[in-house]
């Protein structure tokens, strides 16, 4: 068990519970009210909305049904922040939540008081496996919102003119090393998926086994040094290397170089939640779509790395996760695994419906709260999707 794994199994529920959402009040405060309502593209979603939402998840599937006498805050929340649980009633469309200028900043925040109050009560008594099986998914439900609260933010200040920084104090991870080393690969049948052991999201089961053919892959992500060479190569004039639908929004949205980058005075620059600054070469890219990593793995001569691929590369020594970087796109399409089952009730349709349209990634990034991600665990998003701090490491066949 590592550390951080020791630490957590170590505090009790009330303490993380505490300690996480104090979290998502840290992200949130270098907001201001005017930039916590703005919604920059359907995809995104305003960090007024986040806090919201997953305090309305709190409210909804531990609070109401569980706590006798649980009086609600506002009974239009419901409505207005549910995300996308058809069991748990209707919503307000994703693409118009930067519609909601009401209810005020404010009143979100008077809403997370409310709820915590009522779940610290609840948290300082006993429960049953039930409900604290409920509350760690809620945990775990926040931590994924803390990540897309500042993704979605970050995607918000890049369409200022000014290039305002969001959070003046971010600091870059440090890079990975510069040269790339090929691993070779686990093969012959092997055993993926979560064991049972601590919590995991129920994409992420049964364990079963796969049957892998010999392969190799690099022991680090691709950086920013060898995407400019793609960049430089013609791999956004290309149109041989992708694949057709990423062909046509790459020439759709003008696409020349990964989301968040600027060409300035014949060098070029990022855009991070500390400001407009200097590309490190070594540091992994990021903020690319899977048909741009599936371009630059053709231009590289490999391939993209099954998702089976990428977990058991994982524990091999010299592979280095990245977490801290980037999430890491593979060549997987995001599928039920063999015997899947989704959770019971509502919280049943929190992965499996999305099983369809979507790609596997792999890894964790700097945005993702420490501790959150697992070797087993499954990210995924639609294949034309470059906000998230997305990159990619290669693979390729061994004969």
């Amino acid at each position: 068990m590592d550390q951080h794994a020791r630490l957590e199994a170590e505090a009790s529920l009330a303490d993380r519970y505490a300690a996480l959402r104090a979290g998502t009040e840290r992200l949130a405060e270098p907001l201001s009210p005017e930039d916590q309502c703005v919604q920059s593209m359907p995809d995104a979603s305003p960090a007024k909305w986040h806090r919201a939402h997953t305090t309305w998840f709190f409210e909804t599937f531990v609070l109401k049904p569980h706590v006798e006498g649980y009086q609600g805050f506002d009974p239009d929340f419901a409505f207005l922040f549910n995300s996308y649980y058809l069991a748990a009633g209707p919503r307000h469309a994703r693409p118009r939540r930067g519609m909601l200028t009401r209810p005020a900043t404010a009143r979100v925040t008077a809403y997370r008081q409310h709820v915590d109050q009522a779940m610290t009560a609840l948290l300082a008594g006993p429960m049953s496996p039930e409900i604290a099986t409920l509350v760690e998914l809620g945990l775990r439900h926040e931590e994924q919102h803390q990540e897309l609260l500042l993704t979605d933010a970050l995607h918000l200040m890049a369409q200022n003119p000014l290039n305002p920084a969001m959070d003046p104090a971010w600091r870059e991870a440090t890079p990975p090393p510069a040269m790339l080393r090929w691993l070779d690969g686990p093969s012959g049948v092997v055993a993926v998926g979560h064991d049972g052991e601590g919590f995991a999201f129920d994409n992420e089961a049964p364990r079963h086994r796969v049957f892998l053919e010999p392969f190799a892959i690099a022991d680090r992500p691709v950086s920013n040094a060898e995407w400019m060479e793609f960049v430089a190569d013609g791999g956004y004039r290309t149109a041989s290397l992708w694949m057709s639908e990423g062909w046509a929004q790459c020439e759709a949205e003008g696409w020349q170089a990964p989301e968040h980058w600027e060409p300035r005075d014949g060098a070029w620059l990022g855009f991070t939640p500390g400001g407009l600054g200097t590309l490190h070469p070594d540091a992994p890219v990021r903020h690319i779509s899977w048909y741009e990593a599936d371009a630059y793995a053709r231009w590289a001569g490999c391939r993209l790395p099954t998702e089976q691929e990428w977990e058991v590369s994982s524990a091999l020594p010299g592979f280095l996760a990245a977490e801290g970087h980037v999430w890491q796109w593979t060549g997987s399409a995001y599928r039920p695994y063999p015997g899947f089952r989704p959770w019971a009730g509502a919280v049943g349709e929190y992965n499996g419906k999305f099983m369809i349209g979507q790609m596997v990634l792999r890894g964790g990034s700097r945005a993702t709260p420490p501790g959150h991600s697992r070797q087993t665990y499954r990210n995924f998003f639609p294949p034309g999707a470059r906000w998230q701090f997305t990159g990619l490491r290669l693979a390729k066949d061994v004969a």
